[in-house]
């Protein structure tokens, strides 16, 4: 498969975008490379043109200039970067992100008037989390009345790779504290604790996980795509000691000072992590859907441990041919719950049923 359009992979060298690059080469893609370091660029071995920029502003610039068809950004720090990135293609350039904050998908949903203005498709929070947990409320929902609640759950297996966090995760893990536990109350995106209403959930296959509240984008678009007065977001990722979760209050005040916040993400971003591998199988995205009769639903998505890659590819591809339509959206939001089927993923709807 070719595509005349130019796709711009950024953040190409980390470990994500190297994976995307590897499947839209495979796949036949007209591939750019983008990042900080030529030489690293061309250490990958993928053939594809490559563009040097050395930050988010200078990137902007260059898409700005040469107007590839799509941009796929991996560079993270997606509430800082996301939404001069996507603006600077407008118009025609195509825009997909993987954030998985409050305030990213926020802001980047914003600009959907903008694009519709602009004839470009901006697609944020692509990649395992927002997908898996909206696409499970979508099919739950399809067909019925606006439910009363919904409760999504993000419980992922993440296999880690040797080296530093780098300054993406830790901007994200930072910002994540510094906005606060948040939830949906009788349609208002209202405060609340983080780390808080623990839960031993049992998965389809058996394994017990604890999931916890988390201020992720799993809330944002699992309210976006059931439009429910009432939801809660949790990650396994968020799973910590009662001492910890006690601290959060006071390491919240810390980080929302700006000097703080520069030195947290710093600090962190050059901790040095050992190589893991997935801490089970399967990555399972979770829902559950009530209904003011009292009526209720719930699904599963079952996904492999390089789900994100695929998913990254495919939305890619699809926006390359043209697949998009003008305006800001969630994967499933704009590609429907079947897109989470991507590379192999399957629903599980009513397991007791």
């Amino acid at each position: 498969m070719t595509h005349s359009g130019e796709i711009w992979i950024l953040g190409a060298t980390g470990r994500v975008g190297r994976a995307v690059a590897q499947r839209l080469i495979d796949q036949g893609a007209n591939l750019v490379l983008v990042g900080r370091d030529e030489t690293r660029l061309r250490n990958l071995g993928i053939a594809a043109r490559i563009v040097v920029a050395g930050g988010a502003e200078s990137t902007a610039s260059e898409i700005a200039r040469q107007r590839p068809a799509v941009v796929v950004n991996t560079i993270g720090d997606y509430a800082t970067t996301a939404s001069a990135i996507a603006r600077a293609g407008l118009p025609g350039t195509h825009y997909l992100d993987l954030a998985n904050d409050v305030l990213a998908l926020q802001r980047l949903l914003a600009l959907h008037d903008e694009a519709v203005a602009a004839g470009s498709t901006l697609v944020t929070g692509v990649g395992f989390g927002v997908l898996a947990t909206e696409a499970v409320v979508a099919a739950l929902c399809e067909g019925q009345p606006t439910p009363r609640s919904v409760r999504v759950d993000a419980m992922a297996s993440v296999a880690i790779e040797a080296g530093t966090v780098g300054t993406a995760l830790a901007a994200s893990i930072v910002d994540a504290l510094v906005g606060g536990g948040r939830r949906y109350t009788n349609g208002r995106l209202i405060k609340a604790p983080m780390a808080a209403d623990p839960r031993e959930i049992v998965l389809p296959d058996g394994e017990t996980v604890t999931s916890m509240t988390m201020p992720t984008g799993e809330l944002i678009a699992a309210h976006a795509v059931s439009n429910a007065p009432f939801v809660v977001a949790t990650t396994s990722l968020a799973s910590i000691g009662p001492a910890a979760r006690a601290a959060l209050p006071v390491l919240r005040a810390l980080v929302s000072i700006p000097a703080v916040r520069r030195f947290a993400i710093k600090r962190l971003a050059s901790v040095t992590v050992k190589a893991s591998p997935p801490q089970r199988a399967n990555s399972w995205g979770h829902a559950v859907v009530e209904w003011p009769d009292g009526a209720s639903r719930e699904g599963w998505l079952r996904t492999g441990p390089e789900y994100a890659n695929d998913v990254v590819a495919e939305v890619a591809v699809r926006l390359a041919r043209g697949e998009g339509k003008p305006g800001a959206y969630t994967p499933a939001a704009l590609f429907g719950p079947d897109l989470a089927t991507v590379g192999g993923a399957n629903f599980i709807l009513d397991p007791s049923r």
